[in-house]
């Protein structure tokens, strides 16, 4: 009776892991739909003095940046312990215990300066398997229940990559059978594999060996022509989904510093981008190309990223902004935590400010309205001045999701 009963257990926990995501999961790179926005609803409209009510603490997840994915009662996360040892991890969202870890390899560009050597990528989850990509480019098909690799690709030994000087740092895109990536290099600037054996769909060159820079890629529609738009070193491209041809390119909104770190925000064929020390700005993609809509140096360039809520794209610089999106007017800007990481749900913005505060404000083009504000507690100490809270917030299943290196808060926002 009891191997019966865990024969049972197991595939109930298969059939369970095999469900489409529900509408509260975050299972990827900002989200759903990867443009900051959570499906969360009935969440709390302002917090106590002391911030919403803390559920857990965990501080052993590891080095690094990467934000989680959360799909039912599992956090994904990637972490490292020294520079030898980067791994991908799972923890149970109700108490923030490790389920498994799964090693990716080593940390890529241990000498990079600034030094930040550490985890970046943020796992994608689709159905039975997540796909994440190592800061070395180790890039791992994994299976959510077990952490057991299914398939592993390295994008500097397959594919000639490329990775700017503060080694990858992108999220794979699962797009029905394919796992889209930036090896960056002059033979595979992007490529798309098959996600159930790691076999190449296409390979795309870009002219001019392009580096791979620090964003993700996102989907687009232009002219019914489904497409993926990327921010390498030297621009913003965008490529056909089924071939991998390039169509276009915008060079304005490159980073000054080389620091391409924000992922694009598209709405239909208009797609912003932006870069520090340069500026924000918006394309029209049409079949003859893109064209220039707006630029502005004062627009939402913080490594935090923007989200768009109905017509107004709200993101930091040294300020929050709300921004009308279709002509690049501020509508409103106030200090708020400063420069910040963003997610929205249900109407309200949550950031995460690189000087470790966390707020919560109305998305709303009428005004600043800020609805709580708290420090987490036990931060960990920076190895250097530079080094600022850079984790995305995340929001799913009634918590809210904080990560600063090796720890991780959850808090209950429902």
């Amino acid at each position: 009776m009891k191997s019966i009963m865990t024969a049972w257990s197991v595939l109930c926990v298969a059939a369970c892991l095999s469900l489409p995501g529900r509408a509260a999961d975050y299972p990827q790179w900002r989200g759903p739909l990867r443009d900051g926005i959570a499906k969360e609803t009935g969440l709390m409209r302002a917090w106590p003095a002391e911030g919403p009510k803390l559920l857990w603490k965990v501080t052993d997840a590891g080095a690094g940046y990467a934000a989680p994915a959360v799909v039912g009662q599992r956090v994904y996360l990637t972490g490292n312990e020294g520079l030898e040892n980067e791994f991908v991890q799972a923890l149970d969202a109700g108490s923030g215990q490790r389920l498994w870890r799964t090693r990716l390899g080593k940390v890529g560009n241990p000498n990079q300066q600034p030094r930040f050597p550490a985890a970046r990528g943020t796992p994608t989850v689709n159905g039975e398997a997540l796909y994440v990509l190592g800061s070395d480019g180790d890039l791992a098909c994994v299976e959510v229940a077990t952490g057991k690799i299914r398939w592993q690709k390295n994008l500097r030994a397959d594919f000639g990559g490329k990775p700017g000087k503060w080694a990858y740092a992108e999220s794979p895109l699962v797009d029905g059978e394919a796992v889209v990536c930036t090896p960056g290099g002059a033979a595979a600037t992007l490529v798309a594999l098959n996600k159930s054996t790691g076999e190449v769909l296409w390979k795309c060159a870009v002219p001019g060996d392009e580096e791979a820079a620090y964003s993700s890629v996102i989907i687009l529609q232009a002219d019914g022509v489904k497409q993926y738009a990327q921010m390498l070193q030297k621009g913003l491209v965008g490529v056909d989904a089924a071939s991998g041809k390039v169509l276009w390119r915008y060079d304005k909104t490159v980073s000054r510093y080389g620091a391409n770190i924000p992922t694009p925000v598209a709405s239909g064929s208009r797609v912003y981008s932006a870069g520090s020390g340069t500026g924000g700005g918006l394309v029209r993609v049409s079949a003859g190309g893109a064209e220039p809509v707006y630029f502005a140096a004062k627009l939402p360039t913080a490594i935090g990223g923007a989200v768009l809520v109905g017509d107004y794209l709200y993101g930091t610089s040294q300020n929050l902004m709300c921004v009308e999106f279709s002509t690049g007017n501020v509508k409103w800007e106030e200090k708020s935590v400063g420069a910040a990481s963003i997610c929205c749900a249900d109407g309200l913005l949550f950031l995460h400010g690189e000087n470790g505060e966390v707020a919560l404000a109305e998305a709303s083009p009428e005004g600043y309205r800020e609805k709580g504000r708290f420090t987490p507690p036990g931060r960990p100490q920076r190895s250097q001045a530079m080094e600022k809270s850079w984790a995305y917030p995340v929001v799913a299943g009634g918590r809210l999701y904080l990560r600063d290196h090796d720890v991780v808060w959850c808090y209950a926002v429902k």
